[in-house]
């Protein structure tokens, strides 16, 4: 057929079910796109090719026999490398876990599986998914499918990348201060960060683990919807997952919210945010607040005065978590081959540890410095009332608005390299999307215009479990947008 790999997720599992073509041609289909656009894009770390052809070919005959298969069946899906898969390598594109090998699968893997998803390789990430650019693997940077000199995000840079290459049909991410929001942005996709505890996390590589949150991408709302759904639930192996499923997705039908039946969507947008955005970041989110405007939905620009203090809670909170997940990659629990021989035990452990990269390094030491004796009440306990205080504020709001808007991110992407020897100015391009991760909120980027051949995402976020009204207004912003376009590779 030539073309099986534009298709979305439910045109896939249609065609699959109704047998206008088979898993194998279509995974076929996959991997040869894989191959062409790869040398590119380097948007994965392992493709998984064996697997998943054998995985084809098995659903086929099922379904020649008459079996039943599930919302997923044949779907090509990519999979974040920090994200636990069984018999295949699990690296968080790092030396540390060059060939660590899972023994298991995360929760939301085997949901994929048993829905009848085909994973067709693992994707780049910045290395234990601390950065905002997918530089920082050991594996080499990705790069953005709409200009290969640009960066496509990060941390979830690889599974954003291979979605808008078109080398699968949906991908899932982790979200800790907007690693799926961001890139999902820059590459022009939809990317949805759930409520926190609505997703497992079970088989997730720590970083921070109050922040994060395994997370779904595709190229439209509906196939994203469809993922969050299946994947989303309680987990008796994850005991911050919520006891009852949010929302109800499957087959990416959004329907109607309970709040939607009575009135249109009360939609804020925050100011502040919006304010510090690039004018063409800043036209395209009004852009989308008059086409909410336009269907029946109340429109208001509110402020929410916690947002000045965020980035900063943001980074002390995640940076103490991350230095106390990351102790223990120490080259005996976690590692790979170093001959301890001639080696005294602080020496030995120095030499391991050295094979960190330079931004994990970095968020080690200041993790390490903020719980340090001293600094813990000045610096992490200031930050959780920070956080505390920005909860309450959207709380507040949230008893006025359905959801509330404002850019994904500031910026349009930047080329590769140029930000990477200054931290700070990279940190401040999550300013827009750590208060959804500190205030466990569910939030999305949902692609709402271009600008000099870039997407630009706006960000809308709802209160707690409101996954459902959220997913309302971003189908609104997608069908008037009209910008569902893919990049000439």
């Amino acid at each position: 057929m030539g073309d099986l790999y534009r298709l979305t997720a439910s045109q896939i599992t249609s065609g699959v079910r109704n047998r206008d073509f088979s898993a194998e041609e279509y995974i076929c289909e996959i991997l040869d796109r894989i191959e062409k656009v790869e040398p590119k894009v380097n948007a994965f770390v392992t493709v998984n090719k064996e697997q998943a052809l054998n995985q084809a070919r098995i659903l086929d005959r099922w379904i020649r026999d008459g079996g039943n298969v599930g919302p997923l069946a044949g779907v090509a899906v990519s999979i974040k490398d920090n994200i636990c898969t069984k018999g295949i390598r699990t690296t968080c594109g790092s030396n540390m876990l060059r060939e660590y090998v899972p023994p298991y699968d995360a929760t939301v893997v085997t949901k994929l599986q048993n829905s009848g998803a085909i994973i067709v390789g693992k994707t780049n990430l910045d290395e234990f998914a601390m950065g905002s650019t997918t530089e920082f693997s050991a594996y080499g940077p990705t790069r953005n499918p709409w200009d290969i000199s640009r960066v496509p995000g990060g941390s979830s840079g690889g599974s954003a990348a291979s979605v808008a290459a078109q080398e699968c049909a949906v991908s899932l991410g982790s979200d800790t201060g907007g690693s799926v929001r961001c890139p999902a942005s820059f590459c022009s996709i939809v990317g949805i960060k759930p409520t926190y505890g609505l997703v497992s996390r079970y088989g997730l590589v720590s970083y921070a683990n109050s922040l994060e949150q395994i997370s779904p991408m595709g190229r439209t709302v509906s196939d994203a919807a469809l993922v969050l759904d299946l994947i989303s639930g309680p987990d008796e192996k994850d005991h911050t997952t919520t006891a009852t499923p949010a929302i109800r997705t499957t087959g990416g039908d959004i329907g109607t919210g309970a709040d939607a039946d009575k009135r249109g969507l009360r939609v804020g947008l925050i100011k502040e945010l919006t304010a510090g955005a690039d004018a063409e970041v800043s036209r395209i989110v009004y852009g989308a607040f008059d086409l909410l405007s336009s269907h029946d939905c109340s429109c208001t620009e509110v402020s929410l005065n916690a947002v000045d203090y965020a980035l900063a809670s943001y980074y002390t909170i995640a940076t103490a978590e991350a230095s106390s997940n990351l102790a223990r990659y120490d080259n005996l629990r976690y590692g790979f081959d170093m001959d301890p021989e001639g080696y005294e035990w602080n020496t030995y452990f120095a030499k391991a540890r050295s094979n960190f990269g330079p931004e994990a390094k970095r968020r080690i030491i200041v993790g390490s410095y903020v719980l340090s004796s001293g600094y813990y009440g000045k610096y992490y306990l200031k930050a959780q009332k920070v956080r505390a205080l920005l909860k309450q504020e959207l709380k507040s709001l949230y008893k006025d608005y359905d959801v509330l808007i404002a850019p994904t991110m500031p910026i349009l992407p930047f080329k590769i390299g140029e930000r990477v020897e200054d931290p700070l100015k990279m940190y401040l391009a999550d300013v827009d999307t750590v208060i959804a991760n500190l205030a466990g909120i569910p939030a999305m980027s949902v692609p709402a215009g271009f600008s000099a051949g870039f997407g630009v995402g706006v960000q809308i976020m709802a209160d707690e479990f409101k996954e459902q009204t959220m997913l309302q207004a971003a189908q609104i912003v997608e069908s008037g947008a009209g910008v569902n376009r893919s990049p000439d590779l």
